[in-house]
């Protein structure tokens, strides 16, 4: 069958599924894209663009897009041309925390509400993520002074599935580097940005460094505007122990610090799945994340005591074991990398294309 994938925010995690999606399906899926800025701009207007870029969709079987587009908005743009829609929902703006400074905008919520009505089938990254929506979705309502629209809450979930994001390795068995001589590599590869919490990040390395725990760190990951002020701070303190500042200039020479990494950290305040965090322990690296969000998820249970932390404290503790004992891990991180595996695209793909197939 023929799709049309429309997405209004190509960069990040949308990317890496858009591109993973429609190089692994059976299906062939083309390609509408606008670039990675100014979400707010792209839930409001982005249905406004697409409608005068479009195609003839009665050349498609039907449509992919992720909630950042007002779905429905663009179905009632295009009348009755529009085919059935899949809509992916890779973070949602009723359960997303609020910057520094900012003040919640409930029509984003109410975006995500209508877009899931106009779609015909809805899939969440993960089953954290799912159940954290319809959790919230009961109170979101009731901010409305009267007249609140309970009934979407079940419409939306008679609709709705989880399938985790396909993850741009294969699914083999995957030969991991030797951990390298010199201090091991702690390693950040998310996006630079506040609900990433890099405050924390920073606050355990600079511990860990007072302890006399010896390490080298790489910062990878994207930042789509200004630089926060905790990694140009952190550029200046850790200038000696930095091998990697910014987005690496490939994706080999990012996977090669991975391969190269001993631990892998998150701080983070919200995470719906985690790719970046399961490439890098399909490379080698040790994670070490907070015991909430989809981490306790997607990390198998044996392995949680040792890599879910539950405070910043319990953090520290940690990360200087695994710093000084890394090297005698190697059965650890071999377990990990395996299960991470399970994640590949080539294990992934089937399910998106049953879903695509049940549209009709």
């Amino acid at each position: 069958m023929k799709f049309l994938f429309i997405e209004p925010f190509f960069g990040g995690s949308h990317e890496e599924f858009a591109k993973g999606l429609i190089a692994n399906s059976k299906h062939n899926i083309e390609l509408l894209t606008l670039p990675s800025r100014f979400w707010k701009w792209r839930m409001r207007g982005a249905a406004l663009h697409f409608i005068r870029k479009l195609p003839n969709l009665d050349a498609y079987d039907g449509i992919i897009t992720s909630s950042l587009m007002s779905l429905s908005d663009f179905k009632m743009l295009t009348g009755t041309q529009c085919p059935p829609a899949l809509v992916y929902y890779h973070e949602n703006q009723i359960t997303y925390p609020l910057a520094p400074g900012e003040s919640l905008d409930v029509q984003f919520g109410f975006t995500d509400i209508t877009t899931g009505l106009a779609a015909q089938r809805i899939l969440f990254n993960s089953r954290t993520h799912h159940d954290d929506f319809f959790s919230a979705l009961p109170d979101f309502l009731r901010l409305m002074p009267e007249y609140r629209p309970h009934w979407v809450t079940e419409k939306i979930r008679k609709k709705s599935d989880v399938c985790y994001p396909g993850c741009r390795f294969n699914g083999n068995t995957l030969p991991l580097l030797p951990p390298e001589p010199g201090p091991p590599i702690v390693v950040w590869n998310h996006r630079w940005e506040f609900d990433k919490n890099p405050e924390a990040f920073f606050a355990a390395l600079d511990t860990v460094a007072r302890e006399g725990v010896n390490f080298r760190l790489a910062l990878l990951g994207e930042n789509f505007q200004m630089v926060p002020k905790p990694f140009l701070a952190a550029k200046e303190r850790y200038k000696d122990r930095i091998i990697q500042y910014g987005y690496a200039a490939s994706r080999n020479d990012y996977l090669d610090l991975l391969s190269r990494g001993a631990v892998v950290i998150s701080t983070a305040h919200q995470e719906n799945f985690g790719i970046s965090v399961v490439e890098a322990v399909r490379y080698g690296c040790l994670p070490l994340l907070p015991n909430r969000l989809s981490y306790p998820e997607i990390i198998p249970d044996e392995f949680h005591d040792g890599v879910l932390y539950q405070n910043q404290s319990e953090l520290v503790e940690k990360l200087i074991f695994l710093l000084s004992h890394h090297v005698q891990m190697q059965s650890t991180r071999r377990a990990l990398s395996e299960a991470m595996a399970g994640y590949a695209w080539d294990n992934m793909a089937a399910k998106y294309d049953t879903v695509l197939e049940s549209l009709f």
